[in-house]
């Protein structure tokens, strides 16, 4: 079997030293095309969905979220946590937020009584500007005006789908407010309390729990809502490089954090739907991709058999002098591997030298994400190891097609 090994690979050699230029590099490229649809269609259905679940992380969770629990209005206690996430090194900023639901209203001065309420139903929040932008740098989404002050006084920064020239959604049950810009005043109702604020900033993201809130420097809130006993809504924990959130969560944990609020870690608190999503874009990527796949093994299968019937005589002549059939078999497999490695080579440099990184710095503008392009090395390394066998199988079956014919027949072109 060596011997055949090395005679094979001595005839494989031969021909693509001696294969038509063009040939081999349609061959080439069609392998770099399959192993693109492989890695690329998954990666960027996944990555659609990946880029929301890395925004939600980002202008929103954070690393670790610590929320009320289902049956509590807010987290009893919040002080005492405050202190404690204060003593762990692993934390290296976090942001307390107040939270409640109220409504906006716009027209509330020019509204005759026959017309209809210019008013929105918003998540109202109290922040700490300068915490808040430290965890989740939601200052930079502002689009218009400027984010909010510490010394700011009835001044609110508003989620852009909260606002009609943002989200021109016209649906029942859901409404936005018209004709509001920087420096309007919008009225503000949680409860019973009314105010009359003033808009200082619209912000604007993809992320749904940031999109659709109000925003207030938390030491007005808090009158605003009748809490001053310091017990916050939420806390976001943004952890220092190389901290994993389940060791954060854990420490929390350990300490009876969870016995007054829900402490999880980005991933847990994740929507399941949103996995189930991701797992479904998954595999469908895959299964579009094993399309490109078929039509890479057709190609190979058809360049092989062309090339092995062209060269019946050539094959019966070496079968003749007496080179096993095997050794033949296994130059046409070498081949098959070349064409697949180099066309996995390419595509490699071409999926982690450009893709990745150009994607990652430019992702691609969903309407509700910013996609990016997901290629895990794992994944990658296992479609190249399918691109090869299916390959290699292509190549193998129309040789041994072409071998096991009669070597006289061969020799003299009969069929």
């Amino acid at each position: 079997m060596p011997l055949n090994i090395r005679i094979g690979f001595f005839l494989a050699t031969r021909a693509l030293r001696r294969a038509s230029l063009w040939t081999t590099t349609l061959i080439i490229g069609v392998m770099v095309l399959t192993f693109l649809n492989l890695v690329v269609v998954s990666g960027i259905l996944v990555g659609l969905l990946q880029g929301a679940v890395d925004a939600v992380r980002t202008q929103y969770t954070s690393d670790v979220i610590i929320s009320t629990q289902s049956d509590k209005k807010y987290i009893e206690n919040s002080p005492n946590l405050l202190a404690l996430i204060d003593t762990l090194p692993q934390v290296a900023a976090y942001t307390a937020r107040y939270r409640e639901a109220g409504v906006l209203e716009a027209n509330y001065k020019t509204r005759k009584e026959t017309d209809k309420p210019n008013t929105a139903n918003a998540v109202l929040v109290g922040i700490n500007p300068a915490a808040e932008n430290s965890v989740t740098g939601i200052a930079g989404s502002i689009v218009e005006g400027e984010f909010l002050s510490p010394g700011d006084y009835d001044k609110v920064v508003v989620g852009g789908y909260l606002l009609k020239q943002y989200f021109p959604v016209e649906t029942p049950g859901f409404t936005t407010l018209d004709n509001v810009r920087i420096g309007s005043k919008i009225r503000l109702t949680v409860g019973q309390v009314v105010r009359e604020v003033t808009v200082k900033g619209i912000l604007k993201s993809k992320v749904d729990e940031v999109s659709m809130r109000a925003y207030m420097v938390d030491s007005q809130f808090r009158s605003l809502i009748g809490r001053n006993d310091g017990n916050v809504d939420e806390v976001a924990l943004k952890l220092a490089p190389g901290v994993t959130p389940e060791s954060v969560r854990d420490a929390l944990l350990a300490r009876g954090a969870g016995e007054r609020a829900k402490v999880q870690t980005f991933e847990e608190a994740q929507p399941k739907f949103l996995k189930d999503i991701i797992s479904t874009f998954n595999m469908l990527g895959t299964a579009f991709s094993s399309i490109g796949l078929v039509v890479a093994s057709i190609t190979i299968f058809i360049v092989v058999f062309i090339n092995a019937i062209t060269r019946r005589k050539f094959i019966g002549i070496l079968k003749g002098i007496g080179i096993a059939g095997r050794a033949i078999e296994v130059s046409y497999i070498f081949q098959s591997v070349f064409y697949a490695a180099v066309g996995s080579i390419i595509g490699l440099a071409l999926v982690y030298g450009f893709l990745v990184p150009f994607v990652a710095a430019h992702p691609i503008d969903f309407p509700f994400s910013d996609g990016i392009l997901v290629a895990p090395l794992d994944a990658t390394f296992m479609r190249v190891a399918l691109l090869v066998f299916a390959t290699v199988v292509a190549g193998y079956i129309p040789a041994r097609m072409i071998i096991r014919k009669n070597t006289l027949d061969s020799i003299l072109g009969r069929n």
